[in-house]
């Protein structure tokens, strides 16, 4: 039987440092010579790991946490924030100083010239600041928005916009996603277009948008790094990315 096995990226396939172990280069290219799909489920945009795309020969991915989902180069799903929705996000979060990142799947632009916020949340996935275009979202697909505040100050917009999801992944910096889009609804998806059942379907992850992913598939593996959410939804708990975390995981399950 087919399986397949989705990989986030920040703290799983990337370590601590944004590198790709060089375990975990091999452990992708045994996947593949054993025959099972291996496909990248991330909160980034397409145009944010194309490199590492390129380098494991990946072309089966979720973004967006599950907005943009893409099966061998050819797009299978589409699920982009609600535009009125989003202008009124905007205004209000222009009223309270909160700068905006508006994505699609090839750019992203800021809603200011330069904010620290946005620096040093976008720094840490070694992404310099966006230029401003602050009409980038009119008539234009965006699936996922950065809104910049501190924590606790997302608060303000859940019950003014409850057509959107909220998941901070920075201490400055919270994804807007659809109402309902996760990585789970991605993958679900995907693997119905490939007629796959759960069972087969394997993913790893560390983060707290990846909570449903890990839940929703066969098998779920929290890296050792991961939050402590993860480790408790997952079926396996495996060492830390900076320590073959995916070779490890891979072998105990016999994937390798």
């Amino acid at each position: 039987m087919k399986k397949i096995v989705f990989f986030d990226i920040d703290g799983t396939l990337l370590d601590h440092e944004k590198t790709l172990p060089a375990s975990t280069k091999k452990a992708i290219e045994l996947l593949k010579e054993n025959g099972t799909f291996v496909a990248i489920a991330t909160g980034r945009a397409p145009f944010m790991f194309e490199g590492l795309r390129e380098e494991l020969g990946i072309d089966s991915y979720v973004s967006f946490n599950g907005q943009f989902v893409v099966f061998e180069n050819e797009v299978v799903y589409e699920n982009p924030l609600n535009e009125v929705e989003l202008k009124s996000l905007f205004q209000r979060a222009e009223t309270n100083n909160h700068p905006i990142v508006f994505m699609n799947e090839k750019t992203m632009k800021a809603s200011v010239q330069h904010h620290p916020f946005i620096e040093k949340s976008l720094g840490s996935l070694n992404f310099s600041h966006p230029e401003k275009d602050i009409s980038f979202y009119v008539n234009r697909n965006i699936y996922q928005s950065l809104l910049f505040c501190e924590e606790g100050e997302e608060e303000k917009y859940l019950a003014d916009f409850p057509g959107f999801n909220y998941i901070r992944w920075h201490s400055y910096s919270v994804d807007v996603l659809p109402k309902g889009g996760s990585k789970a609804e991605g993958i679900k998806k995907m693997i119905a277009r490939l007629g796959f059942d759960l069972k087969d379907v394997y993913a790893f992850g560390d983060g707290l948008n990846d909570l449903e992913m890990l839940k929703a598939v066969g098998t779920g593996v929290s890296m050792g790094n991961g939050v402590p959410e993860a480790k408790k939804l997952a079926d396996l708990i495996t060492t830390d990315v900076g320590n073959d975390g995916i070779w490890n995981g891979l072998k105990e399950l016999q994937l390798i």
